[in-house]
């Protein structure tokens, strides 16, 4: 089910607020029916009947809408939720630290993550000695810039802004690594023509290659969540010379950093 939010602005007032709300609690519960595994509805019932849920301003619900909106609109989701900025992890906190308690298995509600890259003390992991032949492994990151929202709030001209930020960091990539880029972007608006744009088959080639992520306005979870909205603008890869670091621009994240 999409909910209706033509009724919805900053200033609506308190029982278009309240009826809105009760819309999603209701929509929750009919996703949770036909998914139980459905982490977004789950914990955003709980959430929009806690305190903090219950006296969010009418502009925080608009926005709590859209980090949900693709788990309500895709039953089937285990996840279901993306932050639009950085600060609706904190904004929204009593939602976003149980769904990503719960996907990382942490039942004492306590955890903090630490980074340790000390490898001294780890494991054998020659897999010759475990009787297996070598393997290809790619090892990637996910990174977002201060100062841009995240994909789902991003409009077009921002992505272009982002995908013009990133070219200066491609450049002394390709000083070291050589290389080119590879963007999807047809045009960069009043900046003009777009240098780095690549034909429909070069994409499909690099897709098959498996360098390239595939069309994402094809997706519906990231429809839901307007990640791919503008596609194809603001979407591309760098790619080194000896094709082992692959650095994506545009899909989830903002940056997929890869090797």
């Amino acid at each position: 089910m999409v909910l209706s939010t033509a009724n919805l602005t900053v200033d609506m007032d308190i029982d278009t607020k309240q009826q809105f709300i009760n819309d999603v609690i209701a929509e929750c519960k009919s996703v949770l029916d036909e998914n139980p595994a459905n982490r977004c509805a789950k914990y955003c019932l709980e959430y929009l009947n806690s305190e903090e849920g219950k006296n969010l301003k009418s502009k925080d619900v608009m926005t709590f809408y859209k980090c949900i909106k693709t788990g309500l609109e895709n039953p089937d989701s285990s996840l279901g939720c993306y932050a639009m900025t950085p600060l609706d992890y904190s904004k929204f906190g009593g939602f976003f630290d149980k769904v990503i308690r719960d996907y990382h298995g942490d039942e004492s509600g306590d955890k903090k993550h630490i980074t340790d890259w000390n490898v001294d003390d780890a494991e054998d992991y020659d897999v010759k000695k475990l009787g297996q032949d070598e393997l290809s492994m790619r090892v990637r990151v996910g990174r977002n810039l201060i100062g841009f929202n995240l994909p789902g709030e991003m409009d077009k001209d921002e992505r272009i802004k982002f995908e013009q930020k990133m070219l200066p960091a491609f450049d002394q990539l390709m000083e070291k690594y050589g290389g080119k880029v590879h963007s999807l972007t047809p045009d960069f608006g009043d900046i003009g023509a777009n240098p780095n744009l690549i034909s429909k088959e070069e994409y499909q080639k690099l897709v098959d290659a498996h360098v390239m992520f595939k069309d994402m306005d094809a997706d519906p979870y990231l429809k839901s969540a307007g990640i791919s909205s503008d596609w194809p603008y603001g979407r591309g890869c760098w790619q080194s010379q000896d094709k082992m670091r692959i650095i994506w621009f545009g899909e989830e994240d903002q940056l997929r950093i890869m090797c």
